[in-house]
């Protein structure tokens, strides 16, 4: 069977939990949608197109206003535009704008942060608001797709700074940790990003965007861990796509206070007797 072409997503998948995997990648079951997907994409389109304001109108009196109210319009903009996916989600006026202010607390919390790096590239290189800007622009939204590995991802933000590259991913996540899944994420997308340049990126790391961002460097044991994690997957993947293959792998992700995964009702992993669907 030939190898599937996996993402970052899916290999956490199967890591979380095999049965969950079959059910989402090769029954194609139908997901849930979730407020806190629908509001990550309307997150990340808006830092995606803050790099992109009127520069020109900034000074060096008016670009701390200036950046925070495009990133406001931003957040606005693509809310709306999301609009018919959140009618979805059934959420009343209340829950909805507690989702919104607090999406928009992480944006200019971002935004603080943005302002601050380009003060001190002003102050650093003497140089001018729109020459710090574009300096500190980011590639964004970069898919990387290896043939010879069978993966692929996207990237947010990769940038590129005195010689320095950094790959960088945004998260709306109420914990800032590091987690393994993350970590394996990360080290993904540098061995993709080495396959496609033959350059390993000198840094790597998440912006909370709650917090901060959190910024680690490179060794070659992060991509050493990331190829075997995808050929251990592959090699779990490609023996067929009988269900029997893809054990469940019952934890508290199953189902939790608030939630519970979207595959519980089909999956039934806590009943005391259990027939594969």
């Amino acid at each position: 069977m030939a190898k599937r072409v996996e993402s970052p997503s899916s290999i956490n998948t199967f890591k979380q939990c095999p049965r969950k995997y079959f059910y989402q990648y090769i029954a194609k079951l139908p997901t849930s949608p979730s407020i806190h997907t629908v509001r990550g994409n309307i997150a990340h389109s808006t830092l995606e197109h803050i790099y992109d304001i009127d520069q020109t109108q900034l000074t060096e009196e008016n670009f701390s206003l200036k950046i925070k109210e495009a990133a406001q319009r931003l957040l606005i903009n693509f809310w709306k535009e999301y609009k018919p996916k959140l009618d979805q989600l059934k959420l009343n006026p209340d829950q909805e704008r507690f989702y919104f202010e607090e999406t928009m607390m992480m944006i200019l919390n971002w935004s603080n942060h943005f302002i601050k790096d380009l003060t001190s590239e002003m102050q650093n290189r003497k140089c001018s608001i729109q020459e710090a800007y574009t300096l500190l622009t980011p590639i964004r939204e970069q898919e990387f797709k290896s043939e010879k590995l069978s993966v692929r991802g996207f990237v947010d933000a990769i940038h590129k700074h005195d010689n320095e590259i950094m790959i960088l991913d945004y998260k709306t996540n109420a914990n800032s940790d590091i987690k393994e899944s993350i970590m394996l994420q990360l080290g993904i997308y540098c061995v993709l990003y080495q396959e496609l340049y033959n350059v390993i990126p000198q840094k790597v790391g998440i912006f909370f965007l709650r917090d901060k961002a959190k910024i680690m460097n490179v060794d070659p044991e992060l991509l050493v861990m990331a190829k075997k994690e995808i050929d251990f997957v592959h090699s779990q993947t490609s023996v067929g796509e009988d269900i029997i293959l893809y054990n469940r792998k019952i934890t508290p992700l199953c189902k939790w206070s608030s939630g519970q995964c979207d595959f519980y009702g089909t999956c039934k992993p806590h009943d005391k007797i259990y027939q594969p669907n």
